[in-house]
């Protein structure tokens, strides 16, 4: 089963717990209170996946309205992150989170989706791949102190 998360849902810190284990630079509070603020500006969405009442994925997607790579429409659909517990992998759980998301962006008037990987990260790639993704570009990003 896939829950579509509400503003005020229980199940924000489920979700806050699961995205611990991608985004572990965080606290599952500091998750939590990010999820409400971008929930609460109608741009972004959260699903869960449930197997037999446990919750074993989540996928984020929202709206971006600035400049997206590859991309010639605004708003765009934009897969922010997707998550698989190890164990419940290859059993088309983020395919059906994708196209939740897809489905969500397509509501609200987007003609296109995008995302994004690390470049080192095989693993997504092969599912942005498998998922009908074209690559549009790869970048390196710098940044020094001033």
């Amino acid at each position: 089963m896939i829950k579509t998360l509400k503003n005020t849902d229980s199940d924000l810190e489920v979700l806050a717990n699961l995205a611990l284990v991608m985004w572990n630079k965080h606290s599952v509070h500091d998750l939590i209170d990010e999820f409400s603020k971008k929930m609460a500006e109608g741009k972004t969405q959260f699903f869960l996946k449930y197997e037999n009442g446990e919750p074993v994925s989540f996928a984020q997607c929202q709206l971006r309205y600035d400049y997206v790579e590859g991309t010639k429409t605004s708003p765009v659909g934009y897969l922010e992150g997707i998550f698989v517990k190890q164990e419940y992998r290859r059993k088309g759980y983020a395919k059906e989170l994708l196209r939740a998301c897809e489905a969500w962006a397509k509501g609200k008037g987007c003609t296109e989706f995008a995302s994004d990987c690390e470049i080192n990260n095989e693993e997504s790639l092969r599912f942005h791949i498998s998922m009908g993704f074209t690559e549009a570009n790869r970048i390196i990003c710098f940044t020094k102190a001033l």
